[in-house]
């Protein structure tokens, strides 16, 4: 059986060091090459072929961010970004490196790094050979396809909302810049992501789409042209026209769960709410999107060939809960159709 390969660029020797070890303890997992900057991680990918990078973002000569999008312009492959700050604001370069290819992001511990790094040893080796199994591929424009008419459904729904997991923050960036600024739905979002970044991707919404975004407050009200992202570790569901937040059990082992927020949304006012299931593994939002389905909601998947990983679409399709499967570039198209607009 061939061994997961891997390349390390980091520009700490400590950290390659401590995260090689780590790496090593899984028999299934080869570290192949280790970079200290940005051209030597391009190098050593167009050299060894790796499944997977590790690629921090402050580096020497060449940035992991430069460095993602020659890995990606040259040898598409998949890469997790390891940013050494999960504030709000520092976090830009970690989102700015999903843009531009990379597909996941964890925090690096601070501290000693032998100590600091062994809380995450598992997460990481289970990160790693999840990711390093996903096809990487490279955006191909296509010919834009009309969604097939939805008889009976109103073109003026005032929530859209949006579940999304692995692959889950370049998708929904995609699908909100390219909608409409006349858009005036309330947006709520469930993108399954590591602790410590949920406030960035919503600055990072805030910044990229036409829409003001935040996470989400305990009593929010929702409003319209706005987008509010469910905080890590919380549930988020809409109750009396509010958002509420709990530390429930988790759900399909997420916290915040899809299903928890669609679930609470088809009885809230299916006949206002589109829900948009996105690329992701696992099944979470598969049950609350048949629930909304059948109370009436509008309910859209992305297809297969556009998704990183179809686990979530491919779970509520299943279910019955899909009623248009869309490839990712008709999204906003289709989204502008059933959407208040100004």
């Amino acid at each position: 059986m061939s061994k997961t390969k891997i390349v390390i660029a980091d520009d700490s020797l400590l950290t390659r060091v401590v995260l090689r070890d780590i790496l090593r303890r899984d028999a299934e997992i080869e570290v192949v090459a280790e970079a200290r900057n940005g051209c030597e991680a391009l190098d050593a990918v167009l050299r060894c072929r790796p499944d997977l990078v590790i690629m921090d973002v402050v580096m020497p000569v060449m940035d992991g961010i430069s460095a993602v999008r020659e890995i990606m312009a040259r040898c598409p492959t998949p890469i997790l970004v390891l940013s050494s700050s999960v504030r709000p604001h520092d976090a830009r370069g970690a989102f700015h490196a999903i843009d531009c290819g990379a597909l996941d992001v964890m925090s690096k511990p601070r501290g000693s790094v032998q100590e600091v790094f062994e809380p995450m040893a598992e997460a990481l080796v289970e990160k790693v050979k999840m990711l390093s199994r996903l096809p990487v591929r490279r955006q191909v424009s296509e010919s834009p396809r009309i969604a097939a008419a939805m008889t009976g459904i109103s073109a003026t729904r005032s929530i859209l909302a949006i579940g999304a997991s692995t692959g889950g923050p370049k998708t929904v960036l995609s699908v909100l810049r390219n909608l409409s600024p006349a858009t005036q739905a309330s947006i709520l979002v469930v993108q399954h992501i590591a602790a410590g970044f949920a406030e960035g991707f919503a600055l990072w919404l805030d910044r990229e789409t036409p829409f003001p975004a935040s996470l989400a407050g305990d009593g929010d009200v929702p409003r319209p042209g706005h987008i509010l992202v469910a905080p890590h570790d919380c549930h988020m569901e809409l109750r009396d026209g509010r958002i509420l937040l709990t530390d429930g059990p988790m759900v399909n082992s997420c916290r915040p769960s899809i299903d928890v927020l669609f679930a609470s949304l088809a009885h809230e006012q299916p006949d206002d709410v589109v829900a948009l299931l996105l690329t992701g593994m696992g099944r979470d939002g598969a049950e609350g999107m048949a629930a909304l389905k059948l109370a009436r909601a509008v309910t859209l998947v992305q297809d297969e060939a556009s998704c990183v990983v179809f686990g979530m679409p491919k779970a509520a399709i299943a279910l019955g809960g899909a009623q248009q499967i869309l490839a990712l570039h008709d999204i906003p198209r289709a989204l502008g159709r059933l959407l208040k607009q100004k």
